[in-house]
Parts: C-alpha cells; sequence; structure tokens
C-alpha cells in the first residue's frame, strides 16, 4: 500500500482531514516518483541481463548449487533457479514503484523460510542471489538511484535470513 493509500484510509478511519505531516509524506512521495520510476524500469528493461549475470555469479561462489544433488543441478532445475530470482527481482520493481516494502512481503516473502526448507531449498543459496542481483542492478543505476533500489534488495535479503 502507497504512502498515499495509508495515509487516506488512516485519515478516513478517524473521519479527519490529511495532516501537515501526512501531506509532507505524500508530497516527498510524489517529488520522488521520477527517480523510483527511472529505477524500476532499469530494472525491468535489464532483468535478462541482471538475473542471468547474478546467476552466473552465484553459481561461480555457490558450485553447489549445480553440483549433482544441488537444487540448480541439470537445465531444468537452472532454469528453476533463474525464474524465481526473476520473480523476486519483479517483487524487488513493485516496491520500488510504490516507494514501499508492503507488495514485497505480501505478495512474495509471507512463508517463504518455511516453503524453501519444506523443497530442501537452501535459503542461503536463494538469499545469495538476491544479493548477486542487487550489485548487478546497481551497477547500472547512478548513485543516488542505487541507494534508493538497494534497500529494497536488502529487504529481501534480510527476510530470508
Amino acid at each position: 500500500m502507497s504512502i498515499v493509500t495509508k495515509s487516506i484510509v488512516n485519515a478516513d478511519a478517524e473521519a479527519r482531514y490529511l495532516s501537515p505531516g501526512e501531506l509532507e509524506r505524500i508530497k516527498a512521495f510524489v517529488t520522488t516518483g521520477a527517480s523510483r520510476l527511472r529505477i524500476a524500469q532499469t530494472l525491468t528493461e535489464s532483468r535478462e541481463r541482471i538475473v542471468k549475470t547474478a546467476g552466473d555469479q552465484l553459481f561461480q561462489k555457490r558450485p553447489d548449487v549445480v553440483s549433482p544433488g544441488g537444487n540448480a543441478y541439470g537445465e531444468e532445475m537452472t532454469a528453476t533457479c533463474l525464474r524465481d530470482m526473476d520473480y523476486y527481482l519483479r517483487l524487488i520493481t513493485y516496491g520500488v514503484v510504490s516507494g514501499d516494502v508492503t507488495p514485497i512481503e505480501e505478495i512474495g516473502l509471507v512463508g517463504v523460510r518455511e516453503m524453501y526448507k519444506s523443497l530442501g531449498t537452501d535459503i542461503g543459496a536463494v538469499s545469495q542471489s538476491v544479493r548477486e542481483m542487487k550489485d548487478v542492478a546497481t551497477s547500472m543505476m547512478s548513485a543516488e538511484d542505487s541507494s534508493e533500489a538497494a534497500s529494497y534488495f536488502d529487504y529481501v535479503i534480510g527476510a530470508m535470513q
């Protein structure tokens, strides 16, 4: 839920007008809109490159993942791993656009540790894949955009710890 929606829902629940503080937060949200959209566009347009490069880096650092018995062993399982990486990158773009981690949490992180545990997947490797995507993606952005985007990657990484 964006800051705009949250502010309106909270004010309406209390049958009041938006407070000066809420209006300032909305103003800041609107002011940073172009930056958030630029970041999301970079992530979206470069998603194949980000996922492929980050996947290659993950597999070099974690050869156990693609070795016999690893969760990404074989073409089909490697494709599944890359698909999951793409999924987390998409969730991160949702967070960036909304300026909030709620979509990331509600759509993709509730129960993630339990799911991967039940599948026998090393959550550390999944977390590492997001870290690799962060490094690749932020290297494609200005320092300011990189800092903003990094916080959403870090949120996903932290939720997997």
